[in-house]
């Protein structure tokens, strides 16, 4: 690989680890999901340029923590195949980055979106 190989072929890998992924990951695919219902949610609330870009950033930051925990997942099992502290505490240090990932999507998705349905609430009484 390295420098050896065209781009087409690193964006075919890249394409390749991203399908990997979610094939062994079943939080990838929870996040993905609770990622369109945020999108889809945007479309409906209409909500501005800016908004979009700190909901779309949030998005990929916390599925790009979690395919960054994969990684060390796998590379822990390669290195460490029987269980070892050092390795318990690489996983479970990775496995708290997406936890606060996702604590931090949640609260960004409660700013944008929870005054626009408290407004639409409170415009139905």
């Amino acid at each position: 690989m390295g420098l050896y190989h065209t781009t087409k072929k690193s964006f075919y890998y890249a394409f390749s680890g991203i399908k990997t992924a979610y094939k062994n990951e079943p939080n990838l695919s929870i996040h993905t999901v609770l990622a369109i219902s945020a999108l889809t949610l945007g479309l409906i609330l209409n909500i501005t340029a800016i908004e979009w870009l700190i909901l779309a950033f949030t998005i990929f930051y916390v599925i790009t923590l979690e395919l960054l925990n994969t990684v060390i997942e796998s590379v822990v099992n390669l290195v460490s195949p029987d269980i070892q502290p050092q390795a318990k505490i690489a996983k479970d240090v990775s496995a708290a980055c997406v936890l606060l990932a996702a604590i931090t999507a949640v609260i960004v998705g409660l700013v944008i979106f929870l005054p626009r349905i408290l407004q639409l609430l409170i415009l139905k009484q």
